[in-house]
């Protein structure tokens, strides 16, 4: 029986690493969809999305290095790199138009890769992303519990419990899928991907305040979750969406979303909301305000 997620590819990186990837061809010559997991997640984030996308358009997931099937990059992982992989993900699926989604963590990571090469981008959607506008990301206090949620992590790992403590989120995935975070999701390797990750992440978000990437006119819309959880607390989730709102009020084809159900995690809980924005997105139908 096939996958959910399509048929598995491998991109070359260009330097000996291979990028593992699912594709559902979907109908129709319209942009293909690119997906961009946040932190320490894989392809399998996408899973509840991705289908719906995939009915009547291109759908792309893959793995970055050290995630999922992917292997590790023996390089540092910035999120320069993890932007250039993307882009080799982007050259390997051309021609495009393509619309990339980014959540969390990936949100950065899509909008360097799309301010690399604009002319082949249709538009971007941002799923509770990471951004620059929210202060309290670059406090010690953060910068302190990231470092202790990464040590704990690491410990249930090694111990095994890592798959306990998300055991909610990968039952929530189609069986195949889940089967996949059960597998790839839940090792020591991930976390310590995350925290090769980490080490630069936050440095290299905060100098977007001064050199922005640039998007020029490009459709963008943000989702934003409406809920506390998913290791947001009240504080969090209102500087979340303050910032969500500055990023969108930067575009000129700006369109603020809200996932009235969701916390954090919106791709696993309210992923209608998603498709459904970049279906408008692809139907031209993204406007200012919208």
């Amino acid at each position: 029986m096939a996958h959910i997620q399509g048929e598995p590819v491998l991109v070359p990186a260009g330097d000996g690493r291979e990028l593992y990837a699912q594709v559902l061809p979907g109908p129709g010559t319209g942009p293909a969809v690119v997906f961009e997991a946040g932190a320490a997640a894989s392809r399998s984030t996408w899973a509840l999305v991705q289908p719906l996308v995939g009915e009547w358009a291109r759908a792309i997931v893959y793995d970055r290095s050290g995630l999922g099937r992917s292997a590790p990059d023996p390089r540092s992982r910035t999120l320069r790199r993890m932007a250039d992989d993307l882009g080799r993900v982007l050259d390997h699926f051309e021609p495009g138009p393509f619309i990339l989604v980014g959540h969390s963590a990936g949100g950065p990571i899509v909008r360097v890769a799309a301010a690399d090469r604009p002319e082949r981008i249709t538009g971007l959607v941002l799923v509770d992303p990471t951004d620059e506008a929210a202060d309290v990301l670059f406090s010690p206090g953060f910068r302190k519990l990231e470092r202790v949620a990464i040590k704990v992590n690491l410990a249930l790992a090694h111990t095994g419990l890592l798959g306990v403590a998300y055991r909610g989120m990968a039952k929530a995935l189609p069986a195949d899928a889940a089967r996949d975070v059960r597998r790839e999701g839940f090792t020591a390797g991930i976390v310590r991907t995350h925290a090769q990750q980490a080490r630069t992440f936050l440095d290299e978000l905060a100098a977007f305040r001064e050199d922005t990437p640039e998007l020029g006119e490009l459709p963008t819309t943000v989702i934003s979750g409406k809920l506390a959880g998913g290791g947001m607390n009240a504080r969090l989730r209102a500087a979340a969406n303050a910032s969500h709102a500055f990023r969108v009020a930067q575009s000129p084809r700006g369109r603020h979303v809200f996932a009235e159900r969701s916390g954090h995690h919106v791709p696993v809980t309210e992923p209608e909301v998603i498709a459904d924005a970049i279906r408008r997105m692809v139907d031209g139908g993204n406007r200012q305000g919208g």
